[in-house]
C-alpha cells in the first residue's frame, strides 16, 4: 500500500521532469540519420590505400588508423542501434557520443594522409562527411545533456520523496509500549535461628 501511495505522489512529478527531454521518436530519427551517415564511410574506407603510402615515405600508423576506423564504424553502428531501441539509456547515449567523437578524430587524421599521399578529392569527401555529421553530433550532445539533467532531477525528486515519506513514517510510528515497572527485588530473609535440642 505504501508503495502505491509513493508512486501516485511521485508520478506527476516525474512526468513533469521528463518534459524537457527530446521525444523518443524524434531521437530515433536522428539516430537513423547517424547510422546512415556512418554506413556511407564503409565504401570510402575501401578506396583508401594506406598500405601503399609506406612506399612514399608515410608512416605505417596510417594503415593501423584505417583498420581502427573500420572497427570504430562497426562499433558506432552497434551502439547507435542499441541506443535507438532504448533511447533513455544514459550509458548507450554516452558511449555513442564518445565513439562518434573518436571516429571523427581518427577520420580527420587519416584525411590528412589521404590528401598528402593519395588523392585530395578523396580527402575532401571524407572531411565533407565529417562536416555533414555536425547536425547529428549536435543533436546527440544536446540529448545527452538533457538525459543527464533529467536523470539528476528524477533522482533528486526521489530522494526528497523518500525523505518526506520516512519523516511521515517516523511521525506515524506508534509509541513503544510502556515498560513494565520492575518491582524491587525482595530482600533475602535471614535464616531462622537454629533451635537447640
Amino acid at each position: 500500500m505504501r508503495r502505491a501511495v509513493f508512486f501516485l505522489v511521485l508520478c506527476p512529478v516525474l512526468t513533469f521532469a521528463q518534459a524537457g527531454l527530446t521525444p523518443a521518436w524524434e531521437m530515433q530519427q536522428g539516430l537513423d540519420a547517424l547510422i546512415a551517415q556512418t554506413k556511407r564511410l564503409v565504401p570510402i574506407m575501401e578506396e583508401v590505400k594506406a598500405k601503399d603510402w609506406i612506399a612514399q615515405g608515410a608512416s605505417d600508423t596510417y594503415a593501423q588508423q584505417q583498420q581502427t576506423i573500420r572497427n570504430e564504424i562497426k562499433y558506432l553502428i552497434q551502439t547507435t542501434t542499441a541506443l535507438k531501441s532504448k533511447p533513455d539509456r544514459m550509458k548507450d547515449t554516452l558511449e555513442t557520443y564518445l565513439r562518434l567523437q573518436s571516429l571523427e578524430a581518427l577520420l580527420e587524421s587519416l584525411s590528412k594522409g589521404v590528401r598528402r599521399y593519395q588523392n585530395p578529392a578523396l580527402a575532401d569527401l571524407i572531411e565533407g562527411l565529417i562536416a555533414e555529421n555536425d547536425v547529428n553530433r549536435g543533436h546527440l550532445r544536446t540529448y545527452l545533456v538533457e538525459l543527464v539533467t533529467n536523470k539528476e532531477t528524477e533522482l533528486g525528486i526521489m530522494n526528497e520523496e523518500a525523505q518526506r515519506c520516512r519523516g511521515m513514517l517516523i511521525r506515524q510510528a506508534p509509541a513503544p509500549p510502556p515498560r513494565p515497572k520492575q518491582s524491587a527485588a525482595p530482600k533475602p530473609q535471614a535464616a531462622p535461628p537454629a533451635q537447640q535440642e
